[in-house]
């Protein structure tokens, strides 16, 4: 019988094989950074090959780059296709949570793998789609990640690139650089970025910058931004303005700041009058409140009133898309600079009830109650509507449109807003007497109401069965506990199904 004796060489060869994979979606650059690393490896006499691997797009999936490359020798070496399980020396994430898919993947072992990724966050849309805070944990993933690797590099990779005019691959290709990972002087990295020809001074700076991070060991910290609102106006409005916020340092200490938030967003809505407005209902919520329960009762309410009075109108919508800031953030994002011709385009998909909405509120409700007039107006408007905001008619149009605040307390959508806030408030504090935390549970249910058209019709229906539910509750001991299980049900799936589903299970033990 004759033994088979291993290749010696053969396994050498293998062992020789440098494997890097970079994991991206769309428009993070992962086709430019592989470009790089195969054009690097290939100038210092390395064989290699590229390959990817297509997710699926609007951050459902990720796209996987995969690159191996050896010295170059006689024997043509066998590339595999794609990355195998605990066989990555190096993995670049563009993004935390494909640091976290990296790792649910097999990709980042703590005997091979070092772990380059970006700490910033491009929500993926099962995020989105949730009607809560549907936000993966990133401090998990963070922790998850000291675990799997044998080394990490973490940062904001994105904002590194960003704040030198360039995109996150040069940032992420110069962590490479630093990482050591690859057996490359740094002037290499470089001169690959000089013969792609494009962008190069911005690259370079930003190469530079993701550098540093890994070298000086940067950490994963996430900026978080502040929820203080910068209030500009005329001087004679900036007087009433500062008197709105000495009524604030009255309140009770642990009130101010969620106050203080709730005032500046009522103000930047309407004006100081709606500001005021605002807190005489926050003070008669603070009235019937107590200080042995630490203000939970008005905390909560100066967030969600605030949250109540401030809808999303037309008029809002229409004021935010024109604001100069957002103008130049969007500039910022897409790295366009005054040589650059920008185009952008604001899509309206208008219901009949946006347009009786923008009525004198009785005119508006005689329509809304006469289905032909109703159904000409989804004629006239239902379809959707694209609207270049580059351009001075569309712009000056939704300017107009935006400056309607003095019109807008007079519109059946206000009144319509009016109504369900006060119907709100007197609900959730109807058990106060006997449940202070069941009552503070109510008036924390109005988070459930968010967006406009569509996507406010249907969160009012998710809110209007949450309420209702209160009728099953009272009386229980437990009754606040049980109103913030179904209120978690209820920001589970927009379809409502987890919430019809707790409240059957409410209904099955009441």
């Amino acid at each position: 019988m004759n033994a088979i004796l291993p290749d010696r060489a053969a396994d050498a060869q293998t062992a020789a094989i440098v494997k890097v994979a970079v994991m991206a979606v769309g428009g993070q650059g992962g086709g430019v950074l592989t470009s790089w690393i195969e054009s690097l490896a290939r100038s210092q006499g390395y064989v290699c090959q590229a390959t990817s691997v297509a997710g699926v797009a609007q951050r459902t999936g990720s796209t996987i780059y995969y690159v191996e490359m050896t010295p170059a020798s006689v024997q043509q070496p066998v590339f595999a296709l794609a990355p195998s399980h605990g066989d990555v020396d190096v993995l670049i994430a563009s993004e935390m949570m494909e640091v976290g898919r990296a790792i649910m993947r097999g990709f980042v072992t703590p005997d091979r793998t070092t772990l380059i990724g970006s700490t910033h966050r491009a929500l993926a849309y099962s995020e989105k789609a949730i009607p809560g805070n549907g936000m993966a944990n990133s401090a998990e993933v963070h922790a998850a990640a000291e675990v799997a690797a044998q080394r990490l590099i973490l940062a904001d990779m994105d904002k590194l690139a960003t704040n030198q005019g360039s995109v996150i691959s040069s940032s992420l290709f110069g962590a490479l650089a630093g990482s050591g990972a690859l057996p490359f002087e740094r002037s290499a990295f470089e001169d690959a970025i000089l013969a792609s020809g494009k962008g190069v001074e911005a690259s370079l700076r930003a190469f530079s910058a993701g550098f540093d991070a890994a070298v000086n060991g940067t950490t994963a910290n996430v900026e978080r931004a502040s929820i203080r609102r910068d209030i500009v106006g005329p001087n004679t409005q900036m007087g009433d303005w500062e008197k709105l916020v000495e009524q604030v340092s009255y309140l009770p200490t642990d009130v101010q700041e969620m106050a203080q938030a709730g005032l500046a967003k009522a103000v930047d809505f309407q004006d100081c009058a709606y500001g005021s407005l605002y807190l005489e209902r926050l003070n008669s919520i603070i009235e019937r409140d107590r200080a042995s329960d630490g203000w939970l009762l008005s905390q909560t309410a100066a967030k969600y009133i605030a949250n109540a009075m401030c809808y999303d109108d037309i008029i809002c919508v229409a004021d935010l898309k024109t604001r100069a800031p957002r103008m130049q953030r969007i500039k910022g994002e897409m790295g366009a600079v005054d040589a650059n011709v920008m185009q952008l385009t604001e899509y309206f998909h208008p219901r009949a009830e946006e347009i009786t909405g923008l009525l004198p509120a009785q005119m508006g409700a005689r329509l809304e109650a006469n289905p032909k007039a109703m159904a000409r107006l989804t004629h006239w408007f239902g379809k959707g509507r694209r609207l270049r905001t580059d351009t001075l008619p569309a712009f000056v149009m939704l300017h107009v449109l935006g400056g309607l605040k003095s019109w807008r307390l007079k519109t059946r959508r206000h009144a319509v807003e009016v109504a369900h806030l006060e119907s709100w408030l007197t609900d959730a504090l109807a058990p106060l007497g006997q449940d202070y935390a069941l009552s503070v549970e109510l008036l924390k249910n109005r988070r459930l109401i968010k967006g406009y058209s569509d996507t406010h019709t249907r969160s009012l229906g998710k809110f209007d069965t949450l309420m209702g539910a209160v009728q099953l509750l009272k009386g229980r001991p437990d009754a606040a506990e049980w109103m913030a299980r179904l209120r978690d049900a209820a920001l589970q799936d927009p379809e409502g199904k987890a919430l019809d589903g707790a409240i059957e299970t409410v209904k099955s033990f009441t």
